[in-house]
């Protein structure tokens, strides 16, 4: 029998993670499972990191959705000079988001994970991409020491909303969503090139945080700077999105990559707007439909336990 390895890959999105959270918390109930005890690997950007972080430190999804309703509003607090704020410089400060992850991780490690991670930032001063991944490989001997609250900040730090994040070894990054919103392809990287599986034994469930449905405006087939400033970010961000699950399918095939990713009218949920009811409508919905594929597809996996690559020091041992 072929050894299988499952990923679960987390999307970007703010506060829409709740959406993801709230997902997943169903199956728990539903199927009366824990969802990492079916998944070797997990990654997440941005919103999906804090989750990601949060499942792999022990956290039940029904937990991590807390931290949303708990902290939703402090993290994205409303003010009516936001918009005109937002013109010239990030639209918040990121004090109510260190606080709420703070309060969250504690000073627990990355190394404390159950359950192999890799997460996506972005070093602005060096142009390059930065992946923040538990000691899943012996030349990963530095990330596990770092605090699961940092490399949160790392990940979520998106430009326009927040300044970037500057308290890992002086590197400015930002959110890794400018990369790699759906991290997915990143995971099925670190699985078949990093830890050897075979494509053919990887199976992946891929939650998204809504896809906008909208024409582009016909402006944009001649447009120039002025036309591209406001919409080349959320165009940008839908193209990635779109080729990372078509290049998975092509790598996996499409029957072994389920991707949750509900349609929905362009601004009816934006990443800053902390709307509880209607996110936790549309997760209920989506996890109710999508529920039978999801027990017949990865249940019937059990993860076995990580064991790090490197040795970690007794006090941060998993």
């Amino acid at each position: 029998m072929t050894e299988r390895f499952q990923i679960l890959s987390l999307d970007g999105g703010g506060i829409r993670g709740m959406f993801s959270a709230a997902l997943l918390a169903h199956i728990e109930r539903d199927l009366g499972v824990s969802i990492t005890d079916h998944f070797d690997l997990i990654a997440g950007t941005s919103t999906g990191g804090i989750i990601a972080l949060g499942l792999g430190l022990g956290l039940t999804p029904e937990e991590i959705l807390g931290f949303y309703v708990d902290h939703g509003k402090s993290m994205f607090p409303a003010s009516p000079f936001r918009r005109l704020r937002h013109l010239v410089r990030n639209k918040y400060d990121s004090r109510g988001l260190e606080l709420a992850l703070r309060e969250c991780f504690g000073e627990q490690l990355i190394g404390e994970s159950k359950r192999m991670l890799v997460i996506p930032s972005f070093d602005l001063a060096h142009t390059d991409v930065a992946l923040f991944k538990t000691a899943h490989h012996e030349d990963f001997v530095r990330d596990y020491k770092m605090p699961a609250w940092k490399v949160a900040m790392a990940t979520t730090a998106a430009p326009t909303y927040f300044p970037g994040f500057s308290q890992i070894e002086d590197r400015t990054l930002i959110d890794g969503g400018v990369w790699a919103n759906n991290p997915t392809m990143v995971a099925l990287a670190e699985a078949v090139g990093i830890l050897k599986v075979p494509v053919d034994q990887i199976r992946i469930l891929s939650i998204g945080t809504f896809e906008e449905i909208s024409a582009p405006p016909k402006r944009l087939t001649t447009g120039g700077l002025l036309q591209w400033a406001r919409l080349s970010a959320k165009t940008i961000m839908a193209g990635q999105n779109a080729g990372a699950k078509k290049q998975a399918q092509l790598m996996v095939g499409k029957e072994n990559l389920v991707r949750i990713n509900p349609v929905t009218p362009k601004g009816l949920y934006q990443l800053d707007a902390y709307t509880p009811k209607e996110l936790l409508g549309k997760a209920a919905m989506a996890s109710k439909h999508k529920m039978p594929i999801i027990r017949k597809t990865f249940l019937d996996h059990k993860a076995p336990p990580f064991v790090p690559a490197n040795p970690l020091s007794p006090e941060i041992q998993p």
